[in-house]
């Protein structure tokens, strides 16, 4: 018997809802993901081992059985064998996880985190109980729930557990429209390598798929990487994958800036045909001792204390020669910001690879209210669009919401459609447009404020670009009015220290 969208979310959210109370709510995520994943391969195995019996009968043997099952299950590691025991139900399930994961060591080492099973601090045994009753009400094997609809449950965890964690959610999850708008953009091809250097929940490398899935094309052949730096969060991306039925991925954890876990032979970063990503904004601390040395400081060493800049050189020396585009989601202030960020951003527009500046609507995030843009870079941009870069200004296209603003499917298509033309084809109330040279950039001191050369988006949003402009003008003024003054000061002998300015 299958089973409704709308019948598997509701179900699936009753058994989130069985660790409410004793769990926080930013927790969920740690210990349903899991045991909804191990659920799912168990459910499957018995619908795998059925399909054998009654095609072998009494033939039936290790060896052809074998055949038919995608993941090994250990005697004594199914949800049924196992969830009916009365004792140390935690430590048994931690148990399970380990042997589950040494039985399959090339697909599943590491998928089930690190959740502490056994420590009834963390998950009181009733809660346990109460999960482990929710998920018995569903059967996950592919005769009651498709790929497809499995993973848009997934999906539909993934965006309850972002609600319910508020800040907290912006480690793992980025809103799904932002996702299909620069999925849309970038257009990945059947046959083509997808990379996101901050891959979160995976949901890039997801909507990557779907889209070529929904346009009849081949997913299959296409690859899919992602490092990510959370343990639990990996997990998740890998999970995610595995239920949209997605074999062919590569997600490693790790620090990207620190130690990238993809490589080519020579040692430099691995290229792809797209590379996208959400990293997190202005990240402090992020291993800037390192980066003087790095090949991938193309333009220069961002600041220690923020390394949005550092991020966006990963992925540009991440792009392959040719094929290569990538678009990242970014703090409006990379667009204005000065100092050694001013320098990048003016060696990487002198490089001709800025293909597109797109402004976001504001409050669409959960970790942050900054305002954001998209950066779309290109290795070989269109002839029309040299020289030039290409500013959108879709801050208005957006629906209000209580805590955050979202974007319709209407929205997301316009700015596409914006981006695509190059024109504003929705007219009045669609997204601004315009194709900027590259001499009027230099002329405004490569600030690549949208509001400089486009007209900004109306209501909400209506101030916003005068104010980013107004305060990136009076700042600039702050900083050449400082140096001006500690230069006279340490000229007349003055110690600077004594403000916090070294003499040198």
């Amino acid at each position: 018997m299958t089973i409704t969208q709308h019948e598997l979310e509701s179900r699936l959210w009753d058994a989130a809802n069985a660790l409410r109370g004793p769990v926080d709510p930013a927790d969920f995520k740690t210990y349903v993901f899991p045991m909804l994943f191990w659920k799912w391969i168990s459910d499957t195995w018995v619908h795998e081992h059925d399909a054998a019996f009654d095609k072998y009968g009494d033939d039936l043997d290790d060896e052809i059985e074998a055949e038919f099952h995608r993941f090994e299950l250990p005697e004594g590691t199914l949800w049924s064998e196992v969830t009916g025991k009365v004792t140390n139900l935690g430590a048994e399930i931690a148990k399970t996880f380990q042997r589950i994961e040494m039985a399959n060591p090339r697909s599943l080492a590491g998928v089930f985190g690190d959740a502490s099973w056994g420590n009834q601090e963390r998950i009181p045994e009733s809660a346990l109980l109460g999960l482990i009753r929710a998920f018995n009400k569903i059967t996950l094997d592919p005769t009651t729930v498709s790929h497809d609809l499995l993973g848009a449950g997934y999906e539909y965890l993934l965006k309850n557990f972002a609600d319910e964690s508020g800040k907290k959610a912006g480690e793992f999850f980025t809103p799904r429209e932002v996702v299909n708008l620069l999925v849309g953009i970038l257009q990945p091809q059947p046959g083509e390598s997808v990379y996101d250097p901050s891959c979160g929940s995976g949901g890039m490398l997801v909507a990557t798929i779907n889209q070529l899935r929904e346009s009849g094309k081949d997913h299959r052949t296409l690859r899919a990487y992602g490092q990510e730096i959370n343990l639990t969060t990996a997990s998740i991306a890998r999970m995610n994958l595995f239920l949209h039925e997605i074999e062919d991925f590569d997600i490693k954890r790790g620090d990207t800036l620190r130690a990238p876990a993809f490589k080519a032979p020579s040692g430099a970063v691995r290229q792809f045909d797209v590379v996208i990503a959400n990293p997190p904004f202005s990240l402090v601390n992020w291993g800037a001792d390192r980066w003087s040395s790095d090949p991938r400081a193309i333009c220069g060493v961002p600041p220690a204390q923020n390394g949005d800049y550092a991020f966006v050189q990963h992925m540009v020396s991440s792009m392959k020669p040719g094929s290569g585009r990538v678009g990242v989601v970014m703090p409006r202030g990379v667009l204005f910001r000065g100092g050694a960020e001013a320098k990048i951003r003016r060696g990487l527009i002198g490089k001709d690879v800025l293909e597109a500046v797109v402004g976001l609507p504001p409050k669409l995030f959960y970790s942050t209210e900054i305002p954001a843009c998209l950066l779309i870079f290109r290795d070989q941009k269109p002839a029309e669009r040299k020289d030039h870069v290409l500013f959108i200004d879709g801050s208005a296209r957006f629906i209000k919401g209580k805590k955050q603003n979202l974007m319709s499917e209407d929205d997301v298509r316009a700015v596409i459609k914006a981006y695509q033309t190059g024109s504003d084809s929705a007219g009045e109330g669609g997204a601004n447009v315009r194709l900027v040279p590259l001499e009027e950039i230099e002329q405004n001191d490569f600030d690549l404020n949208i509001g400089r050369y486009i007209r900004v988006a109306a209501g909400e949003t209506a101030d916003l670009g005068t104010a980013l402009v107004e305060y990136a003008d009076a700042r600039q003024h702050r900083i050449d009015t400082e140096a001006a003054m500690f230069e006279r000061l340490a000229a007349a002998g003055v110690d600077l220290s004594v403000f916090g300015v070294s003499s040198e």
